[in-house]
This record gives C-alpha cells, sequence and structure tokens, in this order.
C-alpha cells in the first residue's frame, strides 16, 4: 500500500516491500495479532536484505529518499575534521569510528581533510550493519581516497579492545527504532501495529512496561498526547561508552532538548518519513521503501552520557557548529571569479547553516572522556543547560 499522493515505487521496488509486508504480517499472527510500533520499525528498517536499510535500494542523494549534510557540500566533512584534529593531535595512534556511514563521502571527505592538516588517524573504523550500503563506502573510498584505503576497516560489531580517538555518529539516532505511546484517562498506553483489511493499521493497549510508563509520567503531558521515546538510547550510549577510553564522541542529528520535544503544541509526536524527497508521517506505508526517523531528544542523551561516566562538553546548533570549525574560512577561499561555482558553493553551505535549512534543527553534541581542552566546535555558543 503507498499513499496517492506520492510516487508510484518501481515494480523491483513493490516486490521486496510485499515480501517484507509479509513476514511482518507474519510475525504479527504469530504474536496474537499485534505488535509494538518499536518491533514494526526495527523489522522495516533492518530486515536483512529486504529492511529499509539492508536492502540494495539507493537512499542518499538526488536519485535517493533524503539528502544529508555530507552529500549536500564538503564543508560539512572538513569541518567535523578540523574538530577531529584538535582531539587525534593528542594522541600517538588515534583511531576514527564512525557509526553508519552512508554513501561513504564523510568517511573520504574526513580523511582528505585530516591529511591536508597532517593529522590522520592510523585507522578509520566503519561500523555498518548494511551490505549494500558497505559495498557503496568501499566504492566511494576508492573513488576519491584510494591510497588512503589501507586505514580504513569495516565492522561488524564494535571493537572488543578500548580505543583513542574520535566517534562520530551523523543522523544515526534517528533511525533507532522507537516506542510510541499515547497519554489516555486510564494511564500510558503503547501504540501496536496490527493488519487488518488488507493494510496495517494502528492499535494501543496500556502499557505494561513499568519503566517506559514512569518515563512518560514523569512528563506529565496531557490526555490526547502522542510521542514517542527510544528506550534503547541509554544502553546504546553505555555501550560507545564502553569502548572510548579516551576521547571524543560527536552526535548530529536534528532534534530538541527535552522541554522543546514534548512542547504542548508538539501533540502528534515527531515520527518522520522520508520517500524519494518527500516527507510525510504514515510510517504504516511503502513498507521497507522509505526511511522512518524520530527526532532526537537531546537532554535524554545528556542523561544517559552522564549515567555512562561521559563528560558532557559541548552542545549546540549545526550552524553554530560549523561557523566555529572554519566555515567562513573555507568560504574565503573560493574563487568569486568563478561565478558559477561560487555560487553552487555557497548556496550549499546556506542550506547546511540557515535557520529556516538545517542551521537550527541539526543539533552537534560532544561528549567526551579525559579531554580538559575546551572543544573548538562549540566556542561561538554553548547550549550545555538542556
Amino acid at each position: 500500500m503507498y499513499q496517492s499522493s506520492l510516487p508510484p515505487p518501481h515494480p523491483e521496488s513493490l516486490a521486496l516491500s510485499q515480501s517484507l509486508s509479509a513476514q511482518i504480517i507474519d510475525n504479527i499472527h504469530q504474536a496474537g495479532g499485534q505488535i509494538p510500533f518499536v518491533d514494526f520499525m526495527k523489522q522495516a528498517l533492518y530486515t536483512p536484505k529486504l529492511g529499509y536499510y539492508s536492502s540494495g535500494l539507493r537512499k542518499f542523494g538526488k536519485s535517493g529518499d533524503f539528502t544529508t549534510a555530507p552529500e549536500i557540500s564538503p564543508f560539512f566533512a572538513q569541518c567535523l575534521a578540523n574538530q577531529c584534529q584538535q582531539v587525534l593531535a593528542d594522541f600517538d595512534d588515534p583511531v576514527i569510528l564512525e557509526f553508519g556511514a552512508g554513501s561513504g563521502i564523510m568517511a573520504a571527505d574526513i580523511l582528505t581533510a585530516l591529511e591536508n592538516l597532517h593529522c590522520l588517524p592510523t585507522q578509520y573504523w566503519i561500523l555498518e550493519v548494511s551490505a549494500a550500503l558497505r559495498d557503496r563506502q568501499q566504492e566511494t573510498l576508492k573513488k576519491h581516497v584510494p591510497h588512503l584505503l589501507e586505514r580504513v576497516q569495516w565492522l561488524d560489531q564494535l571493537p572488543q579492545q578500548a580505543i583513542q580517538g574520535v566517534i562520530l555518529a551523523n543522523e544515526v539516532l534517528d533511525a533507532m527504532p522507537i516506542h510510541r505511546f499515547c497519554v489516555e484517562e486510564q494511564g500510558i498506553s503503547e501504540l501496536y501495529v496490527g493488519y487488518q483489511d488488507s493494510k496495517f493499521v494502528w492499535q494501543q493497549q496500556v502499557t505494561e512496561h513499568q519503566a517506559f510508563k514512569e518515563a512518560v509520567t514523569q512528563l506529565q503531558l496531557p490526555v490526547g498526547y502522542i510521542s514517542e521515546m527510544n528506550l534503547a538510547l541509554s544502553a546504546w550510549i553505555q555501550t560507545i561508552s564502553d569502548i572510548l577510553a579516551k576521547g571524543l564522541i560527536l552526535l548530529i542529528d536534528y532534534g530538541f532538548p527535552s522541554h522543546e520535544y514534548y512542547h504542548p503544541e508538539r501533540s502528534q509526536g515527531t515520527l518522520m518519513c522520508h520517500y524519494r524527497h518527500h516527507a510525510h508521517s504514515d510510517p504504516l506505508t511503502l513498507v521497507g521503501l522509505q526511511d522512518i526517523t524520530a527526532h532526537v531528544d537531546f537532554t535524554a542523551v545528556a542523561h544517559a552520557a552522564h549515567a555512562a561516566g561521559l563528560h558532557v562538553s559541548g552542545y549546540t546548533r549545526q550552524a553554530q557548529f560549523l561557523l566555529a570549525t572554519g566555515l567562513p574560512d573555507l568560504l574565503s577561499k573560493l574563487d568569486f571569479h568563478d561565478t558559477q561555482n561560487y555560487l553552487q558553493q555557497t548556496q550549499h553551505a546556506k542550506t547546511l547553516i540557515l535557520p529556516n535549512e538545517m542551521g537550527d534543527l541539526f543539533k552537534v553534541i560532544a561528549l567526551t572522556r579525559d579531554i580538559d581542552t575546551p572543544l573548538s566546535g562549540f566556542v561561538r555558543d554553548d547550549r550545555c543547560r538542556l
């Protein structure tokens, strides 16, 4: 099933979606008629060979479903590299670990920039669960930095040994499966997915998940309020804390501090889907063919970091981070006599930093261990009081 307002899927894509839907329908029947939305989202995104992030369908760029900051302009990765350089310079054998490297262009651009800064990491690790994306990343790196490919290693799981260096996750947290809830007079209900009349449908029931219930109750939301919560976040932060002996974790994503996330006017939550550059709010259609995301609660990130023994060393808007890590200098080096390229590159920079584009909605949070030097990316505007 797909919404008539969206472009129809290609026949081969539709076949993948039908196969995945059949598996999810079977799981629903086996579960007694419904599954929690968090399970539906996990299967829709990550079922091997069929889920959105596990299939071979193109996801990034003009021919995909959405465009990320590294795809828009190399300025983004170059600014990240400047922040990485500040930390990597203090280590003898530093490592960069990137989660979910997308097309691989951010890794290629970071390595190029760090080479120019004479501060290459000893190793650049990419943790990628999608075989199709891993293949694309390898092609991208072979094309752009073939001489640095020996430094790059792909991982199936987190490394066993603790590392010193930088951990990067750009638009990773928003794709983590979330629990949806509705505040009702009789209590906190969790949203489920069932299958009726040949389509997936929303269902809900009062939750028996005590920790979930208590967390939502503490928000003191009005009856009828619908939103979501990432219950896996704390465990994920703890896991990456465990592998960081010393260094920096940079998380970049769209989201808000908790008081804005659960604002009275945001009473339907932040769940969004992206399909061929169309954004909509129905995750129960185009199963396996569209991205399903939720905004990030950065207050929850900060609390999880403190619990995991990390220090929150900075939190700011993407615009302020990029301006503090060298974007003005990069723009100043453009040849304004090359009018077409100059206009194109400055327009891309505007997309990264303007408030009505990515500049305000996207945030950058820095989590550190044993790093005392103030981080350059947060000198202009640090909003650590979440």
